[in-house]
């Protein structure tokens, strides 16, 4: 079982933990990180989640994603993260996220890297990915709309790919 640092809404670090799925106040919150990988062509790795996963079961993915645990930093969660479901080293200490999304409880923090994987050198890890595959803004917006992708806003996406080579929301 996970045990989370909170947070408030300034992200400072609260004196106080919990475990993953026990309440949380009002004004307290949680990390999640995700990590999007894109290949040389422009395309994103993606992951089917297992059908026996909580949460979007045998739904296709981003790259990686998951709640920052107790003591992580969101670069740490970020590698570990990574390192966990697919078996990808990188290093995030010199970079920060692209974007950071609030949701109700919590932070969401997008790392967004160019990196050719060799999708057979992938180590999936079995309680949580069944498979793993590059693909095109246009076919994840597809496998959206198929129901077969876990339900993200498509704006999102969009600028998931067109912002992956830079900071900032303005074109340069």
């Amino acid at each position: 079982m996970e045990k989370w640092d909170l947070i408030d809404r300034n992200r400072t670090k609260l004196e106080k933990q919990i475990m993953r799925g026990d309440p949380m106040e009002s004004d307290e919150f949680h990390l999640v990180v995700h990590v999007c990988i894109f290949n040389s062509k422009g395309d994103m790795l993606i992951q089917q989640r297992q059908p026996f996963k909580y949460g979007w079961p045998n739904l296709w993915d981003i790259t990686c994603g998951g709640s920052a645990v107790a003591g992580d930093t969101s670069q740490q969660a970020a590698s570990r993260e990574l390192f966990e479901e697919l078996g990808i080293s990188y290093d995030f200490k010199t970079i920060r996220p692209h974007i950071t999304i609030n949701f109700d409880r919590g932070f969401d923090d997008y790392y967004l890297i160019e990196q050719d994987i060799d999708l057979t050198k992938l180590v999936l890890q079995s309680e949580e990915v069944k498979a793993a595959k590059w693909a095109s803004k246009e076919e994840i917006l597809t496998l959206i709309q198929q129901g077969e992708f876990v339900p993200y806003y498509e704006g999102l996406l969009s600028f998931l790919f067109e912002g992956r080579h830079h900071y900032g929301s303005i074109r340069l």
